[in-house]
């Protein structure tokens, strides 16, 4: 059994070492290539693994519960409801092929691309522009790591570890050389190896050896070869702009012209930014791209600035902003006469004043029998079990309106999907 099971990882893994080329034509037109296999036979089965089962089972008994059980053998198909929030980094490291790889197996419609730019202006997929030092093996680089804006400083009489290495620190061809590793660090360490030893407990480094990481442009060729959609975010710099001369207004035109250049639809894109200037860009210098542009609103995150957010959604939708993304903790809350899950008042203004809602991030909160953390800290008194995942999810679908999920386990959300056919 161990050999079949090791001859099988090693399969997999060999069919999805090398990132597909094809002729690009990018105009979406449902060609099926998403529901082929790796050799194009025309078999690809979209898979669930036990994750979604335990956690069925895992519910509170009732109609949703029953439900869901009733869709225990499927079929299971690819949702574009279902976007892989940095691929499937719940067990594989962050934007790297295989955690892309593992996301379209488990029936994601859509990948994130979180892109950051590079000492020479080219763009990548990370989730933090200096992140390098927690999600890649760049501190055991000697050569690179000596470029970090921060080398590694063990800890110290009650002081941190610490380091800082950003994609702008290195070019585009040493970030290429890199491994993709799970996210985490230990700041305790005294040595790098301790320091990159820091993997949350609800994760795992099972898959963890040396994860291939991406180039926007490999990306959008990646997903254009299984023919589903891209969610890129530009994410925020975290050195000064312009950076060597570089704009804010060129990064944001250097994202959206990687698909231009590559004849993607902009029906199949959906950009997003926490900086609002960024979706007005594009809303003003590429209107195909900016009528699906996602305003990830993280005002949310304070008492204060939930009630200034919630305020100014009707202004956001007048200047011609179509979609808003806050965490999903800010979209519902707990009636307090009925102890319900319902709407929060974030959720219903944003419906009436005609915008859409996305929201993120389902599956990062590890164990929820004590209640959840960030993610569901509106509701948290009634979050007892891990099922009650399922719970919210199906307020947030059903009663606030949600049209696109991002998840760092596509599974999750797909097994729901296929079961309510959205």
């Amino acid at each position: 059994m161990h050999c079949l099971l090791a001859a099988s990882l090693f399969l997999a893994l060999v069919s999805a070492a090398v990132i597909p080329k094809r002729t690009r034509n990018g105009n979406g037109t449902g060609n099926g290539s998403h529901h082929q296999g790796n050799n194009g036979n025309g078999k690809f089965n979209v898979q669930m693994g036990p994750r979604p089962y335990y956690l069925v089972e895992d519910m509170d008994d009732g109609p949703l519960k029953v439900k869901l059980q009733s869709c225990s053998e499927g079929p299971f198909k690819v949702s574009d409801f279902v976007f892989a929030h940095r691929g499937a980094p719940l067990q594989f490291p962050e934007h790297t092929l295989e955690s892309y790889s593992a996301a379209r197996r488990m029936g994601a419609g859509a990948i994130e691309c979180d892109v950051a730019f590079t000492n020479d202006k080219q763009l990548v997929c990370r989730h933090a522009q200096c992140d390098l030092h927690t999600t890649t093996d760049i501190l055991n680089r000697t050569e690179l790591a000596s470029k970090c804006t921060t080398p590694f400083t063990p800890a110290s009489n009650g002081t941190e570890a610490d380091a800082l290495c950003c994609t702008s620190d290195i070019t585009q061809a040493e970030f290429k050389t890199l491994c993709g590793k799970m996210d985490g660090f230990n700041p305790n360490a005294t040595t790098v190896e301790e320091y990159l030893d820091g993997t949350p407990y609800f994760r795992t480094d099972l898959y963890s050896t040396c994860g291939t990481v991406l180039t926007h442009n490999e990306y959008i060729d990646l997903v254009d070869a299984w023919d589903l959609k891209y969610s890129p975010e530009l994410k925020t710099p975290e050195v000064e702009m312009p950076f060597q001369g570089y704009t804010q207004e060129q990064y944001a035109q250097d994202m959206i012209d990687a698909y231009k250049n590559a004849s993607i639809d902009p029906s199949r894109v959906w950009a997003q930014s926490f900086l609002p200037d960024d979706i007005f860009y594009w809303i003003e210098n590429e209107p195909e791209f900016g009528a699906q542009a996602v305003y990830l609103d993280e005002r949310v995150d304070t008492p204060e600035g939930y009630a200034n957010a919630t305020a100014s959604l009707p202004e956001l939708a007048a200047r011609g902003v179509q979609i808003v993304a806050p965490a999903f903790f800010a979209l519902t809350k707990v009636d307090s006469a009925t102890g319900a899950i319902v709407p929060s008042e974030y959720a219903l203004t944003a419906k009436a004043a005609g915008l859409e809602i996305v929201t993120w991030s389902l599956e990062r909160s590890g164990w929820l029998n004590e209640g959840g953390d960030y993610y569901y800290q509106y509701v948290m008194p009634v979050i007892n079990n891990d099922g009650d995942l399922y719970t919210v999810l199906d307020v947030l679908v059903q009663q606030v309106g949600i049209t696109h999920f991002f998840s760092d386990w596509p599974a999750t959300l797909t097994y729901y999907a296929s079961c309510f056919g959205i």
